[in-house]
């Protein structure tokens, strides 16, 4: 569960823009979802090669060219699809376990 978890996360951050990978890892980092880098890199490698990302390389001005990747139309779809399956996860969850939360209230 937390690999699509993890996946859903990263193609949410690169959704909003290209992102270089040690971008991801602090983004992951502020909300508390720490990730390393021998974690990160096989899932985007796995994600590159499912056609749901694609990445350029740009010139570095502190080293060499950086590769920065950027969601496919067909990551977009996977990713409605991964947020519409963690909702009802969500609901589900909400609801089996509504029998804790209404105790910790009373």
């Amino acid at each position: 569960m937390r690999k699509g978890v993890l996946e859903m996360c990263i193609l949410s951050i690169i959704s909003e823009q290209e992102a270089y990978p040690s971008d991801i890892i602090k983004k992951l980092k502020e909300v508390e979802l720490i990730v390393v880098e021998g974690t990160l890199y096989p899932l985007l490698t796995r994600l590159k090669n499912a056609g749901l990302l694609h990445y350029n390389w740009k010139e570095s001005t502190s080293g060499p060219p950086r590769k920065y990747y950027h969601i496919t139309e067909e990551g977009k779809a996977f990713l409605t699809g991964l947020m519409g399956t963690w909702e009802q996860l969500l609901h589900a969850v909400t609801q089996a376990t509504k029998n804790i939360t209404d105790k910790k209230t009373k």
